[in-house]
């Protein structure tokens, strides 16, 4: 008998859906306008990359999917759900970690894996193959303070994989990172998105990170934010930045994005 998930699938039911949803907040000068009539899908294994200038409500639309904000019109869905509160198996990754200092790297992806409701027998095997997955198996004893920043931020995807989440919703999370290091990191967010394919939602304001990891970049206008423009990125797979900065398709993905943003000009976003 086929699953709900695979019956959904079948169905063409997208894994989020945003229909023409607006979001405010309340502010001394009175209503804020934050989002305005965002229209949304995001398909089962998709990359979908949100970018826009400061402000524009990209994490806001991040949040309103976890159920963490509400939208003041229109409809949220996930797996065909409608979002009231926070949805199960919907992952959130913070531009800041979040691990928690008193335990190992073990101890930290163990977390997931309680909030997943998983056995105690059954979470070795898996944390095992997390730190594999991970390439942490040498540091599974390591406390966060003795990890570097990419290493922290592997030990939070790994918690956040632990929790087997079908949506991962990533708001900057590698915004706080050297370019170098954000760079590792990408090419192993997307070594494990391959593996694993699970629907991400990703917010930088790194138009070459944007175009280097999705199949489709969201472009956002100034608050109130609405979807300008949308970019299908017909890349092949599996990518690596290093070798993509030197790819014409490649630059002309980012200059379309960039013209989009603010007539070609980087000072604009």
């Amino acid at each position: 008998m086929a699953s709900r998930d695979e019956v959904k699938a079948a169905a063409g039911v997208p894994r989020i859906l945003l229909d023409n949803v607006s979001i405010a907040y309340a502010s001394p000068r009175g209503r804020l306008l934050a989002v305005d009539r965002v229209s949304l899908a995001v398909e089962r294994a998709e990359f979908v990359v949100l970018v826009g200038p400061s402000g524009c409500g990209k994490s806001t639309v991040l949040r309103a999917i976890a159920g963490l904000n509400a939208a003041e019109s229109g409809t949220i869905a996930v797996d065909g759900k409608q979002v009231n509160d926070p949805p199960e198996h919907i992952g959130f990754m913070f531009q800041r970690d979040t691990l928690l200092p008193w335990l190992t790297v073990r101890g930290n992806i163990e977390v997931g894996l309680e909030l997943a409701g998983v056995p105690s027998p059954q979470r070795p095997s898996r944390i095992t193959d997390l730190l594999a997955l991970l390439r942490l198996s040498e540091f599974h004893d390591a406390y966060p303070a003795q990890l570097s920043g990419g290493m922290r931020h592997r030990v939070s995807l790994g918690r956040m994989l632990a929790y087997q989440p079908a949506v991962m919703l990533m708001d900057e999370p590698f915004g706080a990172l050297d370019f170098q290091t954000k760079v590792a990191m990408g090419r192993e967010l997307l070594r494990i998105w391959e593996t694993e394919r699970r629907s991400i939602l990703f917010v930088t304001h790194d138009i070459e990170e944007a175009v280097a990891l999705a199949d489709r970049v969201v472009v956002f206008s100034p608050r109130p934010g609405r979807i300008v423009a949308e970019h299908r990125i017909d890349l092949p797979r599996p990518r690596n930045l290093r070798a993509l900065r030197t790819d014409p398709a490649f630059t002309a993905y980012t200059s379309a994005i960039w013209e989009t943003l603010g007539d070609g000009d980087p000072a604009a976003a």
